[in-house]
């Protein structure tokens, strides 16, 4: 930034100076002008010395030319006439660039947060102290049986070969064992169908144990009907949950004990990941429909993942159960 000379004027007057009238005086005589010769030149050098010791002693009346910072503590100038002082000013340079002043250095994004690191655990403390995750285990629940469904104890002895024959209400067969020799003391039933399903729970099963001896002689024994709850079938994908329809009537505010037990199953195999089949069973599909719209429903917000994955399916059969039965197992 360039500034331009600074001017002053400065207009005086000179003072006029009239000289007093002098008396006139006689002419010396030749024998006293030496001594007042003497005595003016005398008077003339103590002037002299005086005004150069005043001129060195004080700089109010020297201006030097070419040199900086001399200062004035008085100025008088007398006489008509102007007088043009120009004073020159220094330039101004703004040399201020804010990408470079200290402290104003620009930087990444990652400089800005390694200045000051996030702390990502409290936010999540205080919302997890406020509210409880639906993904949650819940291992005091323990609708879901595992591992045998059924257990059979034939008192038969004497016996050639042997067949056990589950089956459901229509009499149709559903699965079926068989052997040589006396049968075992105790047979069970794991709950799985010779189709590869598994049972229906709410519906009812019966079991069917015939004989024969070595001469072909044939004994049928006829066992009472039973029928099975929720139940768990473990495998080496994420398991297989089936429960009633009824079941769904207890809940923890909206949400159904059962779902919530099936979704702490289900969360713990990364298979279930890939797809979920939620099948409903009922007499009807309008039945099976509403059935299986509410446990899918249900089953998405306590399931980690997309929900999306859930597929709902319905089936309709005769002997279903009062109210349903719901399979829930790995989907595509």
């Amino acid at each position: 930034m360039h500034t331009a000379p600074f001017t002053v004027w400065i207009i005086v007057a000179l003072a006029a100076t009239t000289p007093a009238a002098t008396p006139t005086k006689p002419a010396p005589t030749a024998a006293a002008k030496p001594a007042a010769s003497s005595a003016k030149a005398a008077a003339i050098s103590k002037a002299a010395a005086a005004a150069a010791a005043h001129d060195s002693s004080s700089s109010s009346m020297t201006l030097r030319g070419g040199q900086d910072g001399t200062v004035f503590r008085t100025l008088t100038v007398e006489g008509e006439d102007r007088i043009h002082i120009e004073v020159d000013r220094p330039q101004l340079k703004m040399e201020l660039n804010p990408e470079h002043a200290p402290g104003l250095d620009w930087g990444s994004a990652r400089d800005v947060l390694d200045r000051t690191t996030p702390d990502l655990a409290a936010p999540l403390l205080s919302a997890s102290a406020q509210d409880m995750s639906p993904y949650v285990a819940r291992p005091w629940l323990s609708r879901f049986a595992s591992g045998p469904v059924a257990r059979f104890q034939p008192n038969v002895t004497g016996v050639d070969h042997w067949t056990l024959s589950i089956v459901n209400a229509r009499g149709e067969v559903v699965s079926r064992r068989e052997g040589r020799g006396d049968p075992p003391r105790e047979m069970t039933w794991d709950g799985r169908l010779s189709s590869g399903g598994t049972l229906t729970p709410g519906a009812t099963y019966s079991y069917v144990l015939e004989a024969r001896d070595k001469a072909g002689n044939k004994r049928n024994f006829v066992g009472e009907g039973f029928r099975v709850g929720a139940v768990r079938f473990d495998g080496p994908g994420a398991p297989s949950l089936a429960f009633t329809g009824a079941q769904l009537d207890e809940r923890a505010g909206n949400t159904p004990l059962i779902v919530l037990e099936a979704a702490t199953w289900l969360n713990q195999w990364p298979e279930s990941q890939r797809g979920v089949r939620v099948e409903a069973v009922a007499k009807s599909f309008d039945e099976a429909n509403a059935l299986a719209q509410r446990v899918t429903s249900t089953l998405g917000p306590v399931l980690l993942g997309d929900a999306a994955r859930i597929q709902g399916v319905t089936t309709v059969t005769p002997d279903a159960p009062v109210g349903g039965a719901v399979r829930i197992a790995p989907g595509q």
